[in-house]
Order: C-alpha cells, then structure tokens, then sequence
C-alpha cells in the first residue's frame, strides 16, 4: 500500500482511488494529527500522478472533515472535538456563570463483557469491553454513561492502567489503538431512572431522565462505540438553529 495504491476500483478516476489510498493510510495509523502528512509533491511522487490529481483527493479528504489544512503549516489529520457534544443537550456552566469545556470523568467500571441486544447490533458483535463512567460538573453528576467498545479493535483496554485516561476517552482511543473517531450519531430519548443510575445522578428512582444513544464511527464508517448516556431530565435542553 505504501508504493501504490490500495486495492481500490480500478475503474474508478485516479484522484478517487488515491483519495481512498490515503483513507487507508490513515486507518492504518500512518499519520496522526500532531505531524503533516507528506506533501503534495511528495505523494504526487509515490504514486506517480499528477499535483493535481493529488489536491483534488487531499480537497475531498478535508471536504469530508478527515484532514484540515493549516496555513503555513501543511496539512493534518483533523481529530474531531467531541470535548463536549453529549453535554450539548444539559447546562454547560459553572456555577459563577463561566463555561465549561471539558466536564469531569469518573471511571467507575472498565471489564469483559458480553453486549446488550442494542450495543450488540449497533457495533456487529457481542464480544465487547464495557465502560462505566459519571461525568459532573462542579462535583454536580450530570451524565451517567454505559459504554461499549468491540474487544477485537481495543484488545487490553480494560487493564490500561488510570493514568492512561483522562476525560475525554477518543484521545485513549487514538493514542493506545490507533483508532480515530471521525464521527458519531445521537439519539435522544426519554425514560425514567433505575435505582441505579438514580444512586448516581443523585435523583429518586423513577425521576424523569433524557437518555442519549451515541454511535461513534471510525475513518472507514465501521462502528467502534456505542453508548448510552442518562441526565436527569429536569436539566435536559434542546436548541436547533434553522436558516
């Protein structure tokens, strides 16, 4: 793959195949968001096409959010910013009105497990590491989340030791098994707390909740997280903008 083109559809423009080429590279983890990928010179070399076959796959490749151009810089993987999506839907500032931008994390379970129904269909197998996390704001829980990853992509996460996560999960993700989310889906819903998520958000048994269902995508579309996430519904929000 380094000194070609990936196994792609020969019937397919060269721009295309090349744009799919350096997709693989980047599952592949040849690149992270901290180095620039190589020049448009340089790949125009390797693969023996034109600078303008080469800027037409690397604009497709930041048109769809993979790479970002930096001026003077050159151009990077671009990790997305999930810092604080799910928190989107609750209130996000501290208690003398300033915002927050990344909410506390307490990781509270991380073992083998065999999938529920829903994660397993969302992720294509039942063999996963469940991770249970309270997120808070201000020492206030805010966010009781299940978490499932498939074991085949992230094999040892759950004997990782504490200092390898901080509160953000993807960057654990990237840095210790080379998967880089691109992008998730959120699915908001309501229902009513357990005793144990209750316990806690610190909220009665039966209290209204808003439950947040996410599907987190790698760079070829495969599912690598799914996750459901309870917030009493009492702090719950919902803004849309329409143009």
């Amino acid at each position: 793959m380094r000194n070609g083109f990936a196994k792609t559809d020969a019937r397919l423009p060269a721009y295309a195949r090349l744009r799919d080429t350096l997709t693989a590279r980047i599952a592949a983890g040849d690149w992270t968001p901290v180095q620039p990928i190589p020049s448009e010179a340089q790949l125009a070399r390797e693969f023996d096409v034109s600078i303008g076959t080469v800027r037409k796959a690397v604009d497709g490749l930041v048109s769809e959010g993979l790479l970002e151009r930096r001026q003077g810089s050159g151009t990077y993987l671009r990790a997305p910013s999930f810092n604080a999506t799910l928190f989107r839907f609750f209130p996000m500032r501290d208690s003398d009105g300033a915002p927050l931008s990344i909410p506390q994390s307490k990781m509270i379970l991380r073992s083998r497990a065999k999938a529920p129904a829903e994660a397993a269909e969302a992720l294509g197998t039942g063999k996963v590491i469940k991770i249970v996390r309270l997120r808070s704001l201000s020492d206030l829980p805010v966010l009781f989340e299940e978490i499932y990853i498939p074991r085949n992509r992230f094999a040892g996460f759950e004997v990782l030791p504490d200092v390898a996560f901080g509160p953000l999960l993807y960057p654990t993700y990237f840095e210790h098994f080379g998967v880089l989310v691109k992008r998730a889906t959120d699915e908001v819903s309501f229902g009513r707390a357990s005793d144990a998520v209750a316990h806690q958000l610190r909220i009665r048994t039966d209290d209204p909740l808003a439950v947040i269902r996410r599907t987190a995508f790698d760079v070829e579309d495969k599912p690598v997280e799914w996750r459901i996430a309870s917030g009493s519904a009492d702090g719950f929000r919902y803004r849309s903008e329409i143009n």
